[in-house]
């Protein structure tokens, strides 16, 4: 388990949210940390919904847990309930020292991903999720990103090249790694224009809650205009104080 990359994988427990269509399979090499959650009205006490419904929320998770297992995932799961559904995957995130959360959109097999590069800031991390999920897997890995106006080609191809040089010491194959460098106004349009041929994307946060990150988009954004499962990296440990009303 210390090996394979933790991930956040949250899903609205009550709200008829299931696993969608090929995430088991891209999970396969991660440590699922697997939360069921439901947001409770903010005039309902959460313990109380805990009463009524905990029994429920826990057999789906048991159901979930048995799909992803059979892919080849380890899972530990959570039952939150919660008025603020946020707040609280960015505390099980923090709890579980989380590589990153999945926005599990359904995906065809896994052929491409995306991941786009802002800086070094974070390399680390995303070097360890990219490696420990598809090094095992004949996956391509495309290195991009979107060169700011003070940046040379030269400068960016040092960084995507080091960063290709890791992902290969830590098992990628170098013949499935490519890098990608982009100039433009719009690197938010220019990043999901280049998602286009992916099966997913990886991305960084630019601030310490998984609510905005790279460019000021929200997962929730990218994760719509995409339409497949996108996972969110925390660049350092989130400073979130949980509201005291949530239980599990």
């Amino acid at each position: 388990m210390e090996d394979r990359p933790t991930i956040l994988l949250p899903v609205s427990v009550l709200e008829g949210e299931s696993i969608p269509e090929g995430v088991p399979e891209l999970l396969t090499n991660a440590h699922v940390v697997l939360l069921g959650y439901h947001v409770v009205p903010e005039q309902t006490a959460t313990d109380q919904a805990r009463q009524q419904f905990e029994d429920q929320a826990i057999r789906r998770l048991e159901d979930f847990t048995a799909i992803l297992e059979h892919a080849g995932a380890t899972v530990e799961s959570r039952v939150v309930f919660t008025h603020d559904e946020q707040t609280t995957i960015d505390r099980m995130t923090d709890e579980h020292n989380c590589l990153a959360t999945l926005i599990p959109n359904a995906t065809r097999p896994l052929e491409n991903v995306l991941v786009a590069v802002r800086g070094i800031v974070g390399v680390d991390r995303f070097i360890k999720l990219v490696s420990g999920l598809f090094a095992p897997l004949d996956i391509r890995v495309t290195l991009y990103h979107v060169a700011e106006a003070d940046e040379s080609d030269e400068d960016v191809e040092t960084l995507l090249d080091g960063i290709a040089t890791r992902l290969s010491e830590e098992g990628v194959s170098p013949e499935l790694i490519e890098t990608q460098i982009a100039r433009g106004d719009d690197a938010q349009e220019l990043i999901l224009d280049a998602a286009d041929d992916n099966d997913a994307i990886v991305m960084g946060e630019s601030d310490p809650s998984v609510t905005t990150f790279l460019f000021g988009m929200t997962a929730d954004q990218v994760a719509k205009q995409f339409l497949g499962p996108v996972f969110v990296i925390q660049h350092e440990e989130p400073e979130v104080e949980e509201a005291a009303t949530d239980t599990e």
